[in-house]
């Protein structure tokens, strides 16, 4: 028995060393070589301290700002320890009742607003933590932002038309505005 017992004890060892700390410390150092910002999470850093990550979503409520994606985490929004969808289909009426709350909330704010909302504003993602909304979700808000920050709508739709990021690879995917980095830049604006 310790014939067979002595190997299999030294390939359980070989096998914690180089899957547990070799194979997962060269990942780590090349990650860091190669691209240390994802490698780190993708935060973004304001006044030399991380304020968030460019790939995940933060709740905004304050109506100057631009409001994101609604979250799906619970039990608070935007936890990534919790990522997923609501699984709730187009005919359940917790979504339903969901989507009418957000566009109430959505026409409080803004209750010159008429315009439809766009969909991504009132539904959250798969993950529920996008960070991103689209420029019709942006375009959506524009005016409630404007006015609450004694801004022209035309010098926030400029700051969104900046912040308005492309198709990955020019392929891939939709224009999105990461809605941190939008609010970020018009807190520099430093009115409002």
């Amino acid at each position: 028995m310790l014939k067979q017992l002595r190997p299999a004890v030294v390939s359980f060892l070989v096998l914690t060393l180089v899957t547990g700390f070799a194979y997962p410390l060269a990942v780590t150092g090349i990650a860091q070589i190669a691209m240390p910002e994802q490698a780190n999470g993708s935060l973004i850093v304001k006044d030399g301290k991380p304020v968030g990550s460019e790939l995940i979503g933060q709740a905004f409520s304050d109506p100057k700002y631009f409001w994101g994606r609604p979250s799906a985490t619970g039990p608070m929004p935007y936890n990534a320890a919790a990522s997923s969808g609501s699984n709730q289909g187009p005919l359940n009426p917790a979504l339903t009742d969901a989507v009418k709350g957000r566009i109430q909330a959505l026409r409080e704010a803004d209750p010159g607003n008429t315009a439809p909302v766009p969909v991504d504003l009132v539904t959250a993602s798969a993950s529920g933590l996008d960070p991103h909304i689209s420029p019709a979700g942006a375009e959506y808000q524009v005016r409630r932002v404007a006015r609450l920050r004694n801004l022209q709508p035309e010098e926030v739709r400029a700051l969104v038309a900046q912040h308005t990021e492309g198709r990955q690879f020019g392929i891939l995917g939709e224009p999105r505005v990461n809605v941190l980095r939008l609010n970020l830049a018009l807190d520099a604006l430093h009115r409002g």
